[in-house]
């Protein structure tokens, strides 16, 4: 999926940024202390605080801010927190699905459905565009990690569904119920991966031309700012001259 691919690369050029870097760690240790609270607090025992760990790791957090975390759940510190999806319209149709994880349930709503309507979007009821994507596991490898042939042996034989390969990279697709086995083989033939998380993969996608996809990043940047907004996924698909523009 095109859009969905280079979402990706967008997500990966804003984490670079040091003002995106440190709301990132504080959402990555978020994730980390709630995995933890629900289940074991050893990432061994705990297929949800792994893949927390491991996303947190490929993205520079520090070994004492995910050990902070961790204490925190053990210590029965920090805040309960609930998640909750957000579904919704961006510019010419777009869809949009934003994953939050709160301490205050109608903060929360006020605040989504208020970036909606002030970025030209609209919130809808759940449910209203979920229909318009898969619930998947993601592993991405960077480009040196195998030719395209190697990769999708590998992929194959640890039980993915689907394999994407460029110059960018690899994305390797699978059952978000296999993510775990998945990517723990992927690890032992291919070493490290970039990345490994659930996401929300478009079935269908919108194409949006300069003007609307500047509007969609405003939307999208808004509601990423937002401390109760873990990520925001949409469904655009773009020509490589109108990324090359943003």
């Amino acid at each position: 999926m095109a859009g969905h691919s280079k979402w990706a690369n967008i997500q990966h050029r804003k984490g670079r940024q040091d003002a995106a870097r440190s709301k990132l760690f504080s959402k990555l240790s978020k994730e980390i202390t709630v995995a933890a609270k629900m289940g074991d607090p050893d990432p061994d025992k705990n297929p949800r605080l792994r893949l927390a760990v491991k996303e947190a790791k490929s993205n520079s957090v520090p070994k004492d801010v995910i050990d902070r975390a961790i204490k925190k759940s053990v210590a029965g510190e920090g805040d309960d927190y609930e998640e909750i999806r957000y579904e919704g319209y961006g510019p010419n149709g777009v869809a949009v699905i934003v994953e939050t994880m709160t301490d205050n349930r109608n903060r929360t709503a006020s605040t989504v459905r208020s970036t909606f309507s002030k970025n030209g979007g609209n919130l809808g009821e759940t449910g209203s565009v979920g229909f318009m994507f898969d619930r998947k596991g993601e592993v991405i490898y960077q480009a040196d990690a195998g030719d395209a042939d190697t990769i999708f042996e590998a992929a194959i034989e640890a039980g993915a569904e689907d394999i994407e390969s460029s110059e960018d990279g690899h994305i390797i697709w699978c059952a978000d119920t296999d993510l775990n086995d998945v990517s723990n083989a992927l690890e032992e033939a291919l070493g490290e991966s970039e990345s490994t998380k659930l996401v929300w993969k478009p079935t269908t996608t919108t194409e949006l031309g300069l003007e609307d996809m500047q509007k969609l990043m405003k939307l999208v940047d808004a509601l990423e700012d937002d401390d109760d907004v873990q990520r925001v996924t949409t469904n655009f698909e773009a020509t490589d001259e109108v990324m090359a523009q943003l």
